[in-house]
């Protein structure tokens, strides 16, 4: 069997692992087998989630039209209504 060390790890993160182990009873090597462990059998999982910007970006979508800018912009214009309600405030 392997031996991994590991270095660098700041003194917050070790007392985390610490913490987590000794609440599912395991010594810190366990915890860090097990934590490692579980995450590499859900990466192919997390790997296939949309990011936000993602799900955003299909949700916007857009549109084709070859008319020029100016006749949309008219178009949007022409449609528009004028609303007197809130010209005096809320």
């Amino acid at each position: 069997m392997a031996n991994l060390q590991i270095k660098g790890i700041n003194n917050e993160l070790y007392e985390e692992l610490k913490r987590l182990a000794a609440a599912e009873n395991r010594s810190v090597s366990q915890e860090i087998l097990f934590l490692v462990k579980t995450y590499l059998a859900k990466k192919g999982h997390i790997n296939k989630l949309k990011t936000p910007a993602q799900v955003l970006l299909e949700l916007a979508g857009s549109w084709e039209d070859d008319r020029p800018a100016q006749e949309i912009i008219g178009d949007i214009k022409s449609v528009r209504k004028n609303s007197r309600k809130l010209s005096e405030g809320f």
